[in-house]
């Protein structure tokens, strides 16, 4: 296994953070869904990575970084995952439920061309799907409708594909997880050498030194669970994949959520309006923390796994 990534595998993560931000600059995120910038990923490969492209997790791992520390909005596991499936029409975005969890929330649902349904028989491709908006959804750029019932479509694998999927889900989630904190992180650290206080810039202050030391470290260690487990679950002769999997999740939504916190604290009052765009990271953070599993439930899953 080798670890490190490669000067072909930081330049594709450069060449798609460079895209987003042209394409989709901090300015535009309280717009939400982007047409065009979707098309553009589509057009890129980023959807594609394995099954057009050829690459694997090592590599999708560090795309997905660079979604999550722009916040694209849109169902962009569901999308990536269902690429290559069995019988998928069209190349527009895919939302995905799982029946598993209750209640049955399905986000995205306006503009998904088809729902991935992980059955635990088999996954299924569905469509069209119906059901009633949420109100207020945790993250505003995220609208969430409510199914009163698992719809049904044509099945696109057996067991084992819903696990795999699930699986690769999470890390998927957890690369977008880490892209949120270390995105946290510069914004605290950018506001903290500007804002003054006292006569003074507050990142001169001790107790914001430590804020921001803390969220750079929280997200340091989740990015190298993320691709540690990614070239894991790329190595066919390893059994960790699980394991990796769950250490990974855990990390990279603690480091989401935790500094999306801080970067609240130290951004002071302004943090909690919506003039500052901080509180778009914190609420994906938070909606990202539900998916593919808890916190609790990937902590007893290593605990079954060590």
């Amino acid at each position: 296994m080798h670890f490190l990534p490669t000067d072909d595998q930081l330049e594709l993560q450069r060449g798609v953070r460079d895209l987003l931000a042209a394409k989709f600059p901090l300015e535009r995120l309280p717009g939400g869904y982007d047409a065009g910038l979707w098309a553009e990923l589509t057009a890129t490969g980023v959807f594609g990575l394995r099954d057009e492209l050829g690459l694997g997790l090592a590599e999708s791992v560090l795309v997905f970084e660079e979604l999550g520390r722009a916040c694209v909005p849109g169902p962009l596991v569901a999308t990536f995952l269902a690429a290559g499936l069995p019988g998928r029409a069209g190349s527009g975005p895919v939302g995905m439920l799982d029946p598993a969890q209750a209640p049955l929330l399905l986000a995205h649902l306006g503009i998904a061309e088809s729902v991935l349904v992980l059955h635990e028989a088999g996954p299924q491709l569905a469509g069209p799907v119906s059901g009633a908006p949420v109100p207020e959804p945790v993250d505003p750029l995220s609208p969430l409708h409510e199914l009163a019932a698992t719809p049904d479509g044509h099945v696109v694998g057996d067991a084992d594909a819903t696990v795999r999927l699930r699986r690769e889900g999470a890390l998927l989630t957890a690369a977008l997880q880490v892209g949120l904190a270390a995105r946290l992180t510069d914004l605290a650290v950018d506001y903290a050498k500007t804002r003054e206080q006292f006569g003074r810039v507050i990142g001169s202050f001790q107790a914001v030194k430590h804020l921001c030391a803390d969220m750079f470290v929280r997200a340091e260690l989740a990015r190298v669970a993320v691709h540690a487990a990614a070239v894991t679950l790329d190595d066919p002769d390893t059994t960790d994949g699980p394991r990796t999997v769950a250490g990974a999740k855990l990390l990279a939504d603690e480091a989401a959520t935790v500094n999306g916190r801080s970067s609240v604290q130290v951004h002071g009052g302004m943090g909690f309006t919506w003039e500052v765009p901080v509180h778009f990271f914190l609420k994906r953070a938070w909606l990202h923390a539900t998916e593919f599993g808890t916190a609790e439930d990937h902590a007893e899953d290593l605990a079954l796994l060590l």
